[in-house]
């Protein structure tokens, strides 16, 4: 077995990022065999042992392959891409697993979604924005993500995987969800130390690496690992870019998350605060009144102004319907111009227009 040798155990970016003129080589990473494996010999102070063929990110056709089709930068190395398909159940050592590029990822994407939400759409309540939030960059939808780019997985992340493959270690059919951590299992047994309290890092990595994961989770984890990875090798830049191209450009329906429990009376509490004129529903048309199947067409005014229209098979159903289209057309209000502020982050000459900030969300 054998670890390609690094400038420094933890990934960097290169200068390019920076705007380099000349850009060394890209930085390498370890890279090993799963622990899974035969126990590695003895290591000689000078002397590397060699990596089986497979194992080889360069000798790999998939890595290639995969960097072509999400049209990655020659500064991304195949190394780094080879790491982000290591999932921490793989292997029991952090520096050669994607654990730091996940946690890197996972911050970087949330921050970059969460951005564009809270300009585009400043009045969402709370709930609302983190089931967005969750939409764009969740488990499922990273997990469809790359599917779509085409990363296949390995059965068992064995010594013989090729190192294009997703390697994680699957949970046991049948397996009871993964343990809580230790200080929740010590919590009903009294008052313990210091000590005691926290679940050290290790010990977590330790307890999910034996436990495994699914699919789903491993698949998600790779992407955000290399979403990270666009970022240090390439810059803030190309990693809003890219994440653009592959998250934000979708369709995402934010007004079928709304889950109103008493829209009439959120309404009301919503033109008090404003200041508005009490809402008032009146019926704009109905038809088949008499027979089974009527529908009634309802709006709801404050003043002359109408702040939404609903129908429905009886007056009640339509008369909360439209409550909650008024509600929507207020939470949805989206601003003609949107300015990202990490636009900022590549100059601190662009010029940017703050965001408009709503007063919040109406509590009931």
């Amino acid at each position: 077995m054998k670890r390609i040798r690094s400038l420094h155990p933890l990934l960097r970016p290169t200068s390019a990022a920076f705007g380099s003129a000349t850009a060394p080589p890209p930085t390498v990473l370890f890279l090993r065999p799963a622990s899974t494996s035969a126990a590695t010999p003895a290591a000689v102070p000078g002397v590397l042992p060699s990596l089986p063929p497979s194992r080889n990110p360069l000798a790999s056709a998939k890595l290639p392959a995969l960097h072509a089709r999400l049209n990655l930068h020659p500064n991304y190395p195949l190394q780094t891409l080879a790491r982000t398909l290591v999932d921490t159940t793989a292997d029991s050592d952090a520096r050669f697993t994607n654990a730091h590029l996940t946690t890197l990822g996972n911050t970087l994407t949330s921050y970059l979604v969460s951005e564009y939400l809270m300009v585009t759409y400043p009045r969402l309540p709370t709930e609302v924005l983190y089931a967005a939030v969750g939409a764009y960059v969740g488990n499922p939808a990273l997990a469809s993500l790359g599917r779509e780019w085409g990363v296949e997985h390995a059965f068992e992340p064995t010594a013989d995987v090729d190192a294009g493959l997703l390697q994680f270690l699957r949970i046991r059919p049948g397996a009871p969800p993964s343990p809580p951590p230790l200080w929740v299992r010590r919590k009903k047994s009294g008052p313990t130390n210091e000590k005691e309290k926290e679940e050290s890092a290790e010990e977590r990595d330790e307890r999910q690496r034996r436990h495994g994961t699914t699919l789903e989770a491993a698949m998600a984890n790779h992407v955000r690992a290399v979403f990270a990875g666009v970022f240090l090798h390439e810059g803030y830049a190309a990693a809003r870019q890219f994440f653009r191209q592959h998250v934000l450009s979708r369709r995402l329906d934010v007004d079928r998350l709304f889950d109103f429990v008493q829209p009439t009376r959120e309404l009301s509490r919503l033109c008090a605060r404003e200041g508005f004129e009490p809402p008032v529903a009146r019926i704009l048309s109905e038809t088949g009144r008499r027979s089974r199947h009527p529908v009634f067409v309802v709006a709801v005014y404050s003043g002359a102004e109408t702040m939404g229209e609903g129908h429905g098979g009886s007056l009640d159903e339509a008369r909360i319907r439209a409550a909650v289209n008024a509600l929507k057309g207020w939470y949805l209000y989206s601003p003609l111009v949107k300015d990202l502020p990490s636009k900022t982050e590549g100059s601190k000459y662009v010029a940017f227009k703050p965001a408009y900030i709503d007063p919040g969300e109406v509590i009931v």
